[in-house]
């Protein structure tokens, strides 16, 4: 935590917050202690970075990357298809972005996520210790990055980007839970609350006042000489380090309004989705508002925080794919228009922007949600839970783009060849992430995560 309050500069408890700044469970003193002994550690952690989009409420087969329009009218996509750069390779109608970036993805069209249930898998289940995956990543990479102390681990909710959008859905799962991993990796999440951490990274002084460094430091030796000598003569050194961290990087990473205004501009899903639009017969129409209104900055957040050193950004919206057709979600047809016309213009801009960086081997999109849906629509024109085949959709990260991996039964029931587990979706994202061959050598891993991490198989065809 860092806090420098004008009212009471004086007291002890002020003092000691500014030399306490709590990154992913780290107070500074352990974190500057970690960055020398990083220094000298060789750890197994790549160039690379992920993006988890979590696809929260399970999105549907045909009306995403596998449309089936051969099939019956109660099976086939029911918003219609197009083509994309793949040769015979088409998707949902309302994709009409990501299908001019198919060359750049590789889509899996045999994937199980294992069964229907609303949850936060694969992001968060047994088969990551009922820890964030970002979370085993930081237990080898380390909590921040040592030369700036950027949380390694970042969890991207509404409210990162939008402080009038809902609470973080918490009725599934945690998406924070660090699981056996321990607390200290848990994903840093801005804009989590009152209480969240990014209250934590809050200097209260005026704007003016922030933008002094001079005035800050002075303000730091007052208070240290506020307190008995041997404290403060211990700290000193800490709190001017705290607030060159401060000043000079994490908060602007978090700060959209460092953009270019273009960019902010080519990412932004608002004004694609009138909240006013949208259907107030769904109890689910705030969060389809939310999604509408903060997914694309989200994603900008994302590439700004992998640029800057995260190395696991998760990123998620709230509750918007479960298509049920019912007093609480729209049908299939109608939520695409809420959900998957932001998701194809978010993630088609996320795309093309880290392409153009040259980031696209350095970054690993990764889109899914806990489940897919029914391979029949419901009469009422929704989609059911369903746990035999779910879209799984990834961008980048080095590996073999431009495939479809897998393929579907006629009905888009469940894999026909080739299935692809959450076992290799963990696997292909820590081979990504980490030299896997060098975290066997590690000796001071916790021997559950060590078997996951060494244990798993990548998809094949992307390596």
């Amino acid at each position: 935590m860092i806090t420098i309050s004008d009212s009471n500069p004086s007291g002890r408890r002020s003092f000691l917050r500014v030399g306490g700044l709590g990154l992913g469970g780290l107070t500074l003193p352990q974190l500057l202690g970690w960055k020398a002994a990083a220094a000298q550690a060789g750890l197994p952690v790549k160039d690379k970075a992920v993006v988890f989009l979590f696809m929260h409420g399970g999105p549907p087969q045909q009306e995403t990357f596998d449309p089936k329009m051969d099939a019956p009218a109660e099976i086939r996509s029911a918003t219609g298809e197009v083509k994309t750069t793949i040769p015979g390779v088409t998707f949902g109608g309302t994709f009409q972005k990501l299908a001019k970036q198919a060359h750049r993805m590789a889509v899996v069209r045999s994937y199980t996520t294992g069964n229907g249930n609303h949850d936060i898998k694969p992001l968060v289940s047994k088969d990551t210790l009922k820890a964030n995956m970002g979370s085993l990543y930081a237990r080898v990479a380390g909590a921040n990055v040592p030369s700036t102390g950027m949380p390694r681990n970042v969890a991207l909710f509404p409210r990162a980007v939008d402080p009038t959008a809902q609470e973080r859905v918490k009725n599934f799962g945690n998406f924070l839970a660090s699981g056996s991993v321990g607390a200290g990796y848990s994903p840093f999440a801005p804009g989590s609350g009152k209480n969240g951490l990014q209250h934590d990274m809050t200097m209260w002084m005026s704007r003016k006042r922030l933008e002094d460094r001079m005035y800050l430091l002075k303000k730091i030796d007052s208070l240290k000489r506020a307190v008995d000598g041997g404290a403060a003569d211990g700290l000193g050194n800490l709190q001017r380090q705290a607030v060159e961290m401060i000043m000079g990087g994490i908060s602007e990473a978090f700060d959209l309004s460092k953009e270019d205004p273009r960019t902010l501009a080519r990412y932004d899903t608002a004004p694609l989705v009138n909240p006013n639009s949208i259907s107030r017969s769904w109890n689910n129409h705030k969060n389809y508002r939310d999604h509408g209104q903060s997914l694309g900055k989200l994603m900008l957040m994302a590439r700004r925080l992998c640029e800057r050193g995260a190395g696991f950004v998760t990123v998620t919206t709230n509750f918007v794919w479960d298509f049920h057709s019912d007093k609480n979600n729209a049908g299939v047809a109608e939520g695409m228009d809420y959900v998957g016309v932001p998701f194809d213009h978010a993630v088609s801009a996320f795309i093309d922007d880290v392409h153009e960086r040259g980031l696209s081997d350095k970054i690993l999109l990764v889109c899914c949600g806990e489940m897919g849906r029914t391979p029949k629509l419901a009469a009422n024109g929704g989609r059911n839970h369903w746990g035999r085949l779910a879209p799984l959709m990834l961008a980048g990260g080095g590996l073999k783009m431009g495939q479809v991996i897998g393929q579907s039964t006629p009905d888009a029931g469940e894999p026909a060849a080739n299935a692809v587990t959450t076992e290799n979706l963990i696997g292909t994202i820590m081979h990504t992430l980490l030299d896997l061959g060098n975290v066997r050598l590690m000796e001071n891993l916790p021997r559950d995560v060590h078997s996951l991490l060494t244990s798993g198989s990548p998809i094949r065809e992307l390596v």
